[in-house]
Order: structure tokens, then C-alpha cells, then sequence
């Protein structure tokens, strides 16, 4: 797991050392166990090394080829490198390292862009082919390594973090308009946009090829996620016994390292299993959770702490298992510093998983991930059937667009931004990017079967690759690589053909639902509750306590928190006049939401937490305020 960067100058001239090495100390952090730079006159890479496999000099990077007519600059872990390097060798390749990222670039000279189909991990990497005079990119299927771009007049240039493209000095700096007209609708961003004008982030399952004679720049899509492959005749106990073998091998494979390996362990059932499979393989591990203080919560919020089902856990399983307690004030402290490695505004209000990476990285360089599980197995019932009474399809996306529109529906929108916000925003639809990520999805979602499989779909396209980029982001900060078995290749397909009768065990339209909504959850009975083939699958290994249990989200008492402990401190943040997020928004809007909040007239915990960090990110990365 690393930090990568490249440049090319399209004007063919020779680069400095000294701006790819600007690069690599802006993403110091996600490798501090090494660093290099590799340069061919108009072309640099440059490469931060945190050393999980092989971590011998061996494994430096940028790595060459031994014509020297490829170079590689690579992150992440492919898990079946192994087999690809004993199948490299029978081809006459030699290695010199017991690297992956070797494995990649001998499987690039072998198969070409081909070998993308091959790899089975998780990967952000950048290959110059000299004989060709071409850059190729490309990102993993799912979208768990991230990976930036800005294509320039005079240059391209690429990193695992938007910070490192910053340190050039023509790289853009304004806000995008259309990317905070989705942020402010969907708290994330559908296309490929960021908040960062002309920086765009690469699709999940794509390439992109940079000519560097020409400048052309061609963007593809290598793979993509199939819900329509239902096996609709699949039998519910063959396929619990299926899928707890797919799954424990998912597990074992994400298990090769050369140091040691810890897990995150909340009361849930995802993370369990993956606890409960690893140890069956290492053995006494590190876990991992985080609580809250709840001594001022009240109502379902007294519901929200884990800590009792993951001490239950930890006990079965016999790790070694620690806990961060976090409180109302805890937020102010850590919002500077996880904004600025955030950097690209996403999901959730996710600085608890900051301090719980910030825990775990104490300990271990990597820690495996529950994430994933609820997107592939159908863990959010009270989503699926927001649209019961869809006539075609496109009421369907216009009845599941107005639930997916989770902080500022279109009504409100004038109210939100100012004048010259709207402007720039001009003819952008947020509905049209909301209806561009269904290519993929069935176009008759009539009958509950489609959609759910649309919504899986949906989710795996849009809110599965938020998460999994807030999570990359926090835990590097760390120097921390998080693994997630629920995205190896062959349980994500196995989980395309599970028919959605076996996830979720009722088909009966769910009432609709808020997602600010506390308590959400607890409106689903049993029979309605999702992931039923994982539930029933993992009986041999999970308690029937955690199994049976609702689900709970990792979430704090936050209605509570910005109506007392905290208010003073979102007060001080935007009850200014000089406050940055007026230079596009409306004053008296947000005043409007944090009175109906802290009158308790509605729960905008989202929408209060987004305007925080819209502040800081402002302040940190566009306005002259010092980090």
C-alpha cells in the first residue's frame, strides 16, 4: 500500500527532480517506509512505499522492467499474485522480488491492458510504455484505491491524493460548480468530478491511456457490476453452504502479508465473520472498535454504542481487542486534520473512523474491513422499495431520486445557493447524474426483484465507492492499509448471482423512510431484515446474538450532540460573517437549518455536518489560511 504520483509534460519538456519529489512529500504519509522518483525527460513518476510484502529494497518503486521499456509506479495488493507470478514464470519471465507490484508489471508485458481481467485485489496504478509513448492508468473494480488526474495545457498529472496535483504551480484551483451541486444534494458525488475544478477522480473499473505525443486522452471501462445475473432457481441452503466457502476463501486470500494483521471488530455480523475466519488462520489477533460517550444522549440514540457485542466478540474469538471512547468535543479537535486528508468531500460523518484507524494503527499495518457486505447482500431494507408504486421506469428514477436526494432536495435549492453559485451551477442536473449511474441496471424495474437488483446496483455504484474512498483516506493518514474481503472478485460475483428472495427474506414494500430518520431501522421486523443468506451462511461461526441483532451503522449521538455539547462549536464555524461557505451559499438557509435543528423542528445532523466540512475544506485548500 503506497502513495503514487506522475507527470508529463506534453510540451516534451524535461521535468525537475524537484516537482515529483514535491508530490511525493504531499502524500508522505500513506508510505513513510520509503520513497523514489523515476524520471525519462517529459515523464516522472514518483512513489511513496509503505511495506507490506516483500520489504526488502527489492520492492522499491518506481519499479522497471529489465529492457528498461517499462516503469511502473503502483498501489495496493493483488491477491492472487502468487499464481499469476508461477504462471508468468512458466512463460519465461524472471523475477526479482517477491513483490506484487512486480507481478503487475511482468502481467502488463505479458497480456497488455488484458491483464487488468486477471488481477484480484485492490489497486491504483500508473505504467509508462516507452516503446509506445503512452501512459496507462487504471483503478480496481470496485474502487477501493483511489486515483486523480488533471489533464492541463501544458501537462497531465496523477496521484492518490488531490494534495500531491496541488503542488503544481499551474494546477487548478477553484471550486467545480457542478460537483457542489452534487455534494450539496447527494453528500457525495456521482460523476467523476470533485470539489477541485478540472481535477477528476478515475472511474472504478476503468483505464485511461495518455498518448504523450499527441496529448490524446482516452478514458474505458474494463469491468463493472452485473445484478441481472440472478440465478432466480438458486436454492437458499446450497447457497448459504456456497457462499460461506466463497466467502472464508475471500478471507484467507486477503490474509497474505509479511507483517502483521489486525481487524476491525464493531457488534455487527460483517466484521465478525471476517474476525472469526481470520483467527481460524493466524491465529490471537488485534481488533479493533470504537464507542461513544452517551452520558448526554437520549431516546434510540442510547442504542447507538457497539462496545458490549464487540467485548462478546472478542471474547469468542480470543483477540486481543481495544476500544477508543469518543466524545462530544472530540469532533473539533480532529476536523482540521481529517479534512486535510480527506480532501475529497464524501459520505457520512466519518471522523470516528478516523480515531479508530488512528487506534488500530498503533498496533498493525493492516486491518481488515466489514465494508462492502451490506452493499453485495442487501443490508439496507428500508432503502430497496422506495418506489413501490413506480408505473415505468422512469418514474421509478424520479420516485428513487427524491429519497436519494439525503441533504438539500431540488425545491430548496434556490434557498441554498447564492446568485452567482446558481450561475455558475447553470443547466447542471443533479436527476440527470442520478440517472446516468443506471447504464448498468435493468430498464424495467417493475416488480420488487428488479428492484432490488437495481438498488444494489445503485448502491454499489455510488455509496459503496464513497465509502470505501472516506475509508482509504482515513486510514492512510495513518499509514494504515485497510483490506476488504466483501470486494475479493469471486465473492462479488458469486453475490451478483444470489437472487434478491435469498437477501432479503420479504418481499413486502417497506414504508418509506428518512434517512436522517433516528431509528430507522428499528421500523423493519425480522422477516424484513437483509443479508439473510449471509445471516443464515455465517450460523456456523457468528452467535446467534449478533446475528439476530438490527443492524446499527456506526453512528453517534449527533441530533443530540449539535443541539448541546457541540452547538457552541458549529455556532463559531458558521454564525460568521466571514465564514467561506457564504462565498457560494446563502447565510439565511443555514441559519434556517441549525434553528429547526437546535429547535428540534428536524434532524439535519447530515446537512450541519456537511457545512463543517465544506468550511474547512475552503479554508484549507483554497483560501490562504495555513494548514
Amino acid at each position: 500500500m503506497c502513495g503514487i504520483v506522475g507527470v508529463v509534460d506534453l510540451r516534451g519538456q524535461p521535468l525537475e527532480h524537484e516537482t515529483l519529489r514535491r508530490m511525493t512529500d504531499a502524500v508522505s504519509h500513506r508510505g513513510p517506509d520509503g520513497e523514489g522518483v523515476w524520471l525519462a525527460g517529459p515523464i516522472g513518476l514518483g512513489h511513496r512505499r509503505l511495506a507490506i510484502i516483500d520489504l526488502s529494497p527489492a520492492g522499491r518503486q518506481p519499479m522497471l522492467a529489465a529492457d528498461g521499456s517499462l516503469a511502473i509506479t503502483y498501489n495496493g495488493e493483488v491477491y492472487n499474485f502468487r499464481e499469476l507470478r508461477a504462471e508468468l514464470q512458466a512463460l519465461g519471465h524472471a523475477f526479482h522480488s517477491r513483490t506484487d507490484s512486480e507481478v503487475v508489471l511482468h502481467a502488463y508485458q505479458q497480456w497488455g491492458e488484458a491483464s487488468l481481467n486477471r488481477l484480484n485485489g485492490m489497486y491504483a496504478f500508473a505504467i509508462w510504455d516507452a516503446r509506445r509513448r503512452r501512459l496507462l492508468l487504471a483503478r480496481d473494480r470496485c474502487g477501493i484505491k483511489p486515483l486523480y488526474y488533471w489533464l492541463g495545457d501544458r501537462r497531465f498529472a496523477f496521484a492518490s491524493e488531490i494534495k500531491a496535483i496541488l503542488t503544481l504551480p499551474d494546477a487548478p484551483r477553484g471550486v467545480c460548480p457542478e460537483a457542489l451541486h452534487e455534494y450539496f444534494t447527494f453528500q457525495n458525488v456521482f460523476s467523476d468530478r470533485t470539489l477541485f475544478r478540472d481535477i477528476r477522480l478515475l472511474p472504478p473499473g476503468h483505464r485511461a491511456t495518455l498518448d504523450a505525443e499527441s496529448g490524446a486522452f482516452r478514458l474505458s471501462q474494463y469491468w463493472d457490476f452485473d445484478f441481472k445475473l440472478g440465478d432466480e432457481s438458486a436454492d437458499g441452503s446450497r447457497c448459504a453452504d456456497d457462499l460461506f466457502n466463497c466467502f472464508s476463501s475471500a478471507v484467507e486470500r486477503q490474509l497474505v502479508s509479511d507483517v502483521p494483521i489486525g481487524s476491525y471488530l464493531s457488534g455487527g455480523m460483517d466484521s465478525g465473520s471476517i474476525t472469526a475466519v481470520a483467527t481460524r488462520h493466524l491465529g490471537r489477533i488485534h481488533t479493533f472498535t470504537g464507542g461513544f460517550d452517551f452520558s448526554s444522549a437520549s431516546g434510540l440514540e442510547l442504542g447507538f454504542d457497539e462496545r458490549s457485542e464487540s467485548e462478546m466478540m472478542a471474547n469468542t474469538f480470543k483477540t486481543e481487542h481495544y476500544e477508543v471512547v469518543l466524545h462530544a468535543g472530540d469532533m473539533e479537535q480532529v476536523m482540521r486534520d481529517l479534512i486535510w486528508h480527506l480532501e475529497d468531500l464524501r459520505l457520512g460523518q466519518c471522523y470516528p473512523n478516523f480515531y479508530v484507524a488512528r487506534l488500530a494503527s498503533k498496533f498493525v499495518k493492516v486491518v481488515l474491513s466489514g465494508a462492502g457486505g451490506d452493499e453485495l447482500f442487501g443490508g439496507y431494507p428500508w432503502r430497496y422499495f422506495q418506489a413501490p408504486a413506480a408505473t415505468d421506469a422512469e418514474d421509478y428514477l424520479r420516485q428513487y431520486y427524491a429519497f436519494w436526494q439525503r441533504l438539500v432536495p431540488d425545491s430548496e435549492k434556490p434557498a441554498l445557493f447564492n446568485a452567482d453559485t446558481r450561475r455558475a451551477i447553470g443547466d447542471h442536473s443533479t436527476f440527470e447524474e442520478f440517472r446516468a449511474v443506471f447504464h448498468g441496471a435493468d430498464p424495467r424495474p417493475l416488480s420488487p426483484e428488479q428492484c432490488v437488483r437495481n438498488s444494489l446496483y445503485f448502491e454499489a455504484k455510488t455509496f459503496l465507492p464513497g465509502l470505501l474512498l472516506v475509508e482509504d483516506k482515513v486510514s492512510m493518514a495513518h499509514s494504515l492499509e485497510t483490506r476488504v474481503p466483501f470486494l475479493d472478485n469471486e465473492l462479488v460475483e458469486f453475490s451478483q448471482r444470489v437472487p434478491a428472495r435469498l437477501k432479503l427474506a420479504s418481499f413486502g414494500a417497506a414504508p418509506s423512510v428518512d434517512e436522517d430518520e433516528i431509528g430507522k431501522r428499528h421500523r423493519f421486523v425480522p422477516s424484513s431484515d437483509g443479508k439473510a443468506v449471509f445471516r443464515e451462511a455465517m450460523r456456523r461461526l457468528i452467535p446467534s446474538a449478533i446475528l439476530e441483532r438490527k443492524k446499527q451503522g456506526f453512528s453517534g449521538p449527533y441530533e443530540t450532540w449539535y443541539r448541546g455539547e457541540s452547538l457552541d462549536y458549529v455556532r463559531r464555524m458558521l454564525n460568521r460573517k466571514d465564514a467561506l461557505i457564504y462565498n457560494y451559499l446563502e447565510p439565511a438557509y443555514v441559519e434556517r437549518v441549525l434553528d429547526e435543528h437546535t429547535r428540534a423542528k428536524a434532524n439535519h445532523r447530515l446537512l450541519i455536518w456537511s457545512f463543517l466540512c465544506f468550511e474547512w475544506w475552503h479554508r484549507l485548500f483554497l483560501s490562504p489560511v495555513a494548514r
